[in-house]
């Protein structure tokens, strides 16, 4: 049997100035609709595509109860996190 991941993941813009925050569960696939602009909204209007961080769950249910939770966090809690693990905010590459 096969076991399912599912990723909350951070993304920012070239100049680390917005965040977003979203779940899924082929992170490869979902970052390349970002950096292509094949999402409409906000990570397009904002040129949002560079991966600074994600956490894998195995539980969807975990996950978007994860993803709300960093939602709700203000910029500072955001940076905080984030900067324990990537403490450049360089992007992070999964190929």
């Amino acid at each position: 049997m096969n076991r399912k991941s599912y990723f909350v993941y951070i993304l920012t813009n070239r100049y680390n100035t917005v965040f977003y925050t979203g779940v899924t569960s082929n992170l490869q696939k979902r970052l390349f609709e970002h950096k292509s602009k094949l999402v409409e909204g906000f990570t397009k209007k904002y040129n949002i595509w560079k991966l600074i961080y994600f956490e894998e769950y195995s539980d969807i249910l975990l996950a978007i109860e994860r993803e709300k939770q960093v939602k709700d966090y203000r910029r500072e809690k955001k940076l905080t996190f984030i900067k324990g693990l990537n403490k450049d905010l360089s992007e992070i590459d999964i190929d």
